[in-house]
């Protein structure tokens, strides 16, 4: 009786290792927002149905930190419905999709314990960061283009040096007496996918100043982003399949494996098809709120004398990542910076590699004129960003001033954007230079 209960503890434990195999730093950032639900009153109850539907309301509503956000998503859907100010719609919007966006991640999470391993962690990596690609389908839906590029462009820009950095000072802070080290070859992988996505961005934008003519320019550079944005997604299912698979060991924090106590964040608390009922319902909340975003956005920007740039490239990604973000410090707080830079560099991976160059060929496919090329100012902010944070995780150590150096080069970006006025639809620099040019030609 005793070697059966020994093997099969043994057997949960292996279970419960495989499944963690399927987890990315992404959603083990995510549950250090939730919380163990209290269930004693509703054991109580005892007609079945009943219950089960009352413990996933437990489980989904109310089983998360960030709880106390909920009720914005139905104040910006009665705020929209009677017509209230444009720029309340837009903040509350903004608000409600942060426990969203967690809570999308604890349903994925979920349906992967009843998936495998290894279909999980594919659902995991894709799924990432899908309020982004929400927003920017909607985006591409009304034609704003600028809003798509800025709004990823910022994703990318905040997880580099706003939360890499925040996570690596405070890590540091609390960690004075004690060394951070994290592996540096899963850092290394994903800055190698970053200058991939880098190079992809720069060479469509050269071409502005190379061509012969802006006709000639424009569609020399859109055939080369659709053909760079193909390339960029093979590129990344290579990576996934180089993350989960081949060297899967890479991305997995050292110290899971003396976690074997610690088992309920892995066992499934709702049913298969209990989760992908709240996954579909919540995605459609989703969709809602960020279709608000997409439509108030202006008038936000000229009721609170912001650019749509700075709403889009700064505010946006600091708002509705919030609980990504604050899962990647409390990590570097108990100094497992492999996970705060699996989160981090991770998320800028995927945006980088997988949904701006998918939004290019969703446009192309809607017929959609959109490029991958970002204006010289996004374009440099993109670049430094992403050298700054390669000569920062160079030694495979960490300590409080490299946070603080990332910290204060968001804030150097952040004002950067935040004095510039150029209106979404105004002419890029790129253009203007263009336009400057021929006319110098013309008087010569």
């Amino acid at each position: 009786m005793e070697v059966m209960e020994n093997g099969g503890a043994n057997m949960k434990g292996l279970l419960n290792k495989e499944m963690r195999h399927g987890r990315t730093a992404h959603n083990m950032s995510s549950s250090s927002l939730r919380k163990k639900s209290d269930l004693t009153l509703v054991s109580k109850v005892n007609f079945g149905p009943l219950k089960d539907m009352l413990v996933n309301i437990q489980e989904v509503v109310l089983g998360t930190k960030l709880s106390i956000l909920l009720p914005a998503v139905p104040i910006a859907i009665v705020a929209q419905c009677y017509g209230f100010g444009r720029s309340w719609v837009f903040a509350l919007s903004l608000l409600g999709l942060t426990p969203l966006a967690e809570r999308l991640s604890f349903l994925t999470e979920q349906i992967a314990c009843y998936t495998g391993p290894t279909v999980g962690g594919l659902m995991n990596a894709t799924c990432g960061n899908s309020t982004e690609l929400i927003i920017a389908i909607f985006a591409l839906s009304r034609n704003n283009v600028a809003l798509v590029k800025y709004s990823l462009l910022g994703s990318v820009i905040s997880n580099l040096l706003l939360v890499l950095g925040t996570s690596l000072f405070c890590g540091g802070l609390v960690n004075l007496r004690e060394e951070q080290k994290y592996d540096r070859r899963q850092a290394d992988m994903n800055l190698l996918m970053l200058f991939v996505a880098l190079h992809c961005q720069l060479l469509p934008m050269l071409f502005h100043y190379a061509g012969v003519s802006e006709g000639v320019t424009a569609e020399s550079s859109l055939q080369l982003s659709r053909a760079a944005s193909i390339i960029m997604v093979i590129a990344y299912f290579a990576y996934l399949v180089f993350q989960l698979w081949t060297h899967r060991q890479l991305f997995e924090d050292q110290d899971q494996n003396e976690e074997e106590g610690d088992t309920d964040s892995d066992e499934a608390v709702i049913g298969f098809w209990s989760g992908c009922v709240w996954l579909v319902g919540i995605t459609v909340i989703i969709a809602v709120l960020s279709e608000y975003v997409v439509e108030t956005i202006e008038d936000a920007s000229n009721s609170w004398g912001l650019s749509v740039s700075f709403l889009s490239i700064i505010l946006l990604p600091i708002v509705g990542n919030a609980a990504e973000h604050a899962g990647a410090i409390i990590f570097a707080f108990k100094n497992k910076l492999d996970i705060s830079l699996g989160v981090c560099l991770g998320s800028a991976t995927q945006i980088s590699m997988f949904v701006i160059p998918l939004c290019v060929i969703l446009a192309w496919i809607l017929g959609i004129q959109m490029d991958l090329s970002f204006n010289l100012l996004e374009t440099g902010s993109l670049a430094l960003a992403i050298i700054t944070t390669a000569f920062t995780l160079q030694d495979g150590t960490s300590h409080y001033m490299k946070g603080l150096v990332l910290f204060l080069c968001y804030i150097i970006i952040g004002a950067c954007f935040f004095v510039q006025r150029t209106p979404s639809n105004q002419i890029s620099a790129s253009g203007i230079m263009l336009k400057l040019t021929r006319e110098a030609v013309f008087r010569a």
